[in-house]
């Protein structure tokens, strides 16, 4: 099962909380957008339909008696293990912060979980350990790289002194530890009351995404993707509007309206002047009074707030309220609203659309629809012609097996670990043209490199056995990685396969090629012209190039290339 919890002070300090959270949960309607929310948020583990809320019982919260997954906490009232329901069926307890909503792969947490074989494990999030993010590899020499994180990942970090992002408890170590142990107390207390069950514990810093409700930004992000319902305004006569009870908004627009548009979140005697704009996502507190040609989106209005006329609100949680005035924040302005609506509107979409979902990323990292030529039917095409070809090579297969054997010792195929489409690993398939133990001698080589770039290319390569050569020359050593194609790990055409090593050394140039899977012929394979000290730049500026100009015209004008060449190859060792 799932335990959100609000707790009700910094667990370090002791102090009194004046968090923004805590005010926006002692407003109206903004408190129940919030911990419905938390409830239906996408918490890591557990089941969703086991998620409770436990928030501080004097946050002058509107009644959720009727949400039974909703309760309050109160001092004398804490919540213990014995208050809650047996979970007996789950493999884990799940104890998250209230103040930050987290998201975490299923994938990752199951990982982590079978690496740990941890009873107790504490869990903070960050961003740094998501998938697509860089990180400079620095040593004493100074910068030597970039390494990208293809996955989500997790590492070990010191034991927090406060509560953090998530805790997990295993339910079959649950009878080791006191019922009467207090879950919305002190978290060095909470800590020592599990270690005194000789728990084996962990502490992770992991991978995922995390919003702080304690922040402006976290909150109304947090509230934009939460489902929420709207109001309806009622005209009292007297120029204003006024809401009488929050239901569902359905209202025509006009002279005597104000003008809301998309979700917007109305309390009780609310008072809305018919020249004000407000664009969701947006709550509005009890009894909130907004004057003249006032513009708010995707903001939080605390309740009882006055909003003189003629400001401009975006994206603020104003909870601090002065009897006929609000003391607005340098952000705010004066402006004509219904002028610069069609941008605000624009701005909030813009936003709302960004929100979560987003990852770090470069123009350069191309998506294409669904049904488009480069992501459905360029699949088609690659099993079509990786079938094709497989079939017409497998009579010399038994062939070039008998002859790798007997020019050397070793495995009839090499494998060698590439990174391809959104950097997964896959085993890259040739016939062996080397040597045993070619790759243990290529330091030993390296003076003698030919190619910039991290690549290795020599004249004469004592590694090359003869066979190999003839093999390399005349690409047959390429064809089994047609049975990469079939298994979707790469295409006909497209960028070289790389390891990591290589990946990790431009990352404008990772960018672009790790959007498509690799090929086995490409731009780079046909025009590059070999010069030295060139070779690593033309790699990059085909790979591009083809990457930002990827079309059917373009891959077959390759495949045509491709053969013209190949041809030309198998003719002159005739």
């Amino acid at each position: 099962m799932r335990l959100i919890i609000i707790h009700k002070d910094n667990q370090t300090t002791h102090s009194k909380d004046n968090s923004l959270l805590r005010q926006a949960l002692s407003s109206s309607p903004a408190a129940g957008a919030i911990l419905k929310g938390l409830t239906t948020w996408p918490w890591p583990g557990g089941n969703h339909r086991n998620s409770i809320v436990a928030y501080p019982g004097d946050c002058n919260c509107e009644n959720f008696a009727e949400e039974d997954r909703i309760i309050p906490y109160m001092d004398n009232e804490p919540v213990c293990l014995q208050t809650l329901p047996k979970a007996r069926r789950e493999k884990w307890l799940c104890i998250f912060n209230g103040r930050f909503a987290t998201k975490i792969a299923p994938q990752l947490l199951e990982k982590m979980f079978s690496a740990l074989q941890a009873n107790f494990i504490t869990v903070n999030v960050s961003s740094d350990l998501q998938a697509y993010n860089e990180k400079a590899r620095i040593t004493s020499q100074g910068l030597i790289g970039f390494r990208r994180l293809y996955y989500d990942s997790f590492e070990p970090e010191p034991t927090p002194e406060d509560w953090p992002h998530c805790i997990f408890i295993r339910t079959a170590a649950l009878e080791q530890i006191s019922n009467n142990i207090i879950l919305t107390g002190h978290f060095p207390d909470f800590l020592a009351g599990c270690k005194s069950a000789s728990l084996k514990t962990a502490s992770i810093k992991m991978g995922g995404e995390v919003l702080y409700l304690d922040t402006e930004n976290g909150l109304l992000d947090f509230c934009s993707v939460t489902p929420g319902s709207s109001a309806s305004v009622h005209h009292n006569g007297a120029g204003k509007k006024i809401v009488s009870e929050t239901r569902p908004f359905n209202y025509a627009a006009g002279p005597d309206n104000p003008l809301l548009f998309g979700k917007v979140l109305l309390g009780k005697n609310v008072q809305i002047d018919p020249r004000a704009i407000i664009v969701g996502p947006t709550i509005i507190g009890d009894g909130v009074r907004i004057e003249g040609e006032t513009v708010i989106t995707s903001s939080i209005i605390g309740s009882n707030v006055s909003i003189p006329a003629g400001q401009y609100i975006q994206n603020r949680v104003l909870t601090k309220y002065e009897s006929n005035h609000l003391s607005i924040p340098d952000s705010a302005k004066t402006c004509d609203c219904r002028k610069s609506l069609p941008q605000h509107i624009q701005q909030i979409k813009r936003h709302n659309n960004n929100i979560i979902s987003s990852k770090p990323g470069n123009e350069t990292f191309r998506i294409w629809p669904r049904f488009s030529y480069a992501r459905f039917f360029k699949r088609i095409a690659d099993i079509i012609a990786a079938g094709i070809a497989l079939l017409l090579f497998a009579p010399f297969f038994p062939v070039i097996a008998v002859v790798i054997k007997l020019s050397s010792k070793g495995p009839l195929f090499f494998k060698d670990k590439r990174q391809g489409l959104h950097g997964r690993e896959f085993n890259c398939i040739k016939f062996r043209t080397m040597v045993v133990g070619a790759d243990d001698m290529q330091d030993k080589l390296r003076a003698l490199n030919k190619v910039d770039g991290p690549q290795f290319k020599m004249d004469d390569d004592p590694r090359v056995n003869s066979v190999g050569r003839f093999l390399r020359t005349t690409y047959i050593d390429e064809v089994p990685q047609f049975i990469n194609v079939l298994l979707g790990q790469m295409s006909v055409i497209g960028p070289r396969p790389s390891p990591e090593a290589e990946n990790e050394l431009c990352p404008f140039w990772h960018y672009a090629r790790l959007s498509v899977r690799p090929g086995i012929t490409g731009l780079w394979q046909v025009f590059g012209t070999r010069e030295p000290l060139k070779d690593f730049q033309e790699w990059i500026h085909y790979d591009v190039k083809y990457i930002r100009g990827l079309s059917l015209r373009l891959d077959l004008w390759i495949c045509f290339r491709t053969a013209r060449k190949i041809i030309k190859l198998f003719v002159s060792h005739l």
